[in-house]
This record gives C-alpha cells, structure tokens and sequence, in this order.
C-alpha cells in the first residue's frame, strides 16, 4: 500500500514510537511543530476524521483517549490536539492522525 502511515503501521516504515495498543499507534512527528509533537494513528486506514468518527466510532474515542492520555504524560502547563481534516486544512497524509503539540505556549492567535 502506498499510505505513508499505512506502512508506518506495519513496520515498513520506522518510526520512534511513544506508545501502541492493537488499534492505535503513537510515534513523534519528524517534522516536529512544537518541544513535544506526537502523532497519532489508528492502524486501520481512514481518509480523515470524519470517515473515522462516521465509521467506527469507538475506535475515534480510542484515538481520542490515546491522544489525552500521551497529553497528561507530556504537558505540564497544557497541550493541544489537532486533527486536520482536508486540503484546505492542511492535511498532507490522507490517513486519520491527530497531533499532540506540547512544551511551549500554544495560545491562538499568537502574540
């Protein structure tokens, strides 16, 4: 398959993984957007969030409660998640990931 995070999830790709259950992976992003950013996958392909949460919602909570958990581990003061969902949003793979940004202040708009 040639979904970048299809084949992080099957080990094609290496990637630093913070933390994987049989549903969802975890690893850090190479491009990183802030101190700690983590991004985190489910290991079955949805294009975006949307799909996910119509699809199988449980597995969007799973996400989610992965997401917040990594949070609470790594932010003291406070951390931001974020799912793009589109081209116009921003979303360069087209698999469901949400990005777990921490370590700075992260208050929109910025200044």
């Amino acid at each position: 398959m040639s979904c970048l995070f299809c084949r992080i999830a099957d080990g094609e790709i290496p990637a630093t993984v913070v933390l994987e259950t049989e549903r969802v992976l975890a690893f850090e992003d190479i491009a990183p957007a802030a101190p700690k950013h983590i991004v985190v996958i489910t290991k079955t392909h949805y294009a975006n969030a949307a799909e996910l949460a119509a699809d199988d919602p449980a597995l969007a909570g799973e996400l989610l409660s992965v997401l917040t958990k990594l949070g609470a581990e790594v932010a003291e003061a406070g951390y931001r998640i974020v799912f793009n969902t589109g081209p116009d949003a921003g979303q360069s793979v087209e698999h469901v990931h949400g990005h777990l940004l921490a370590g700075r202040n992260l208050h929109w708009p910025p200044g």
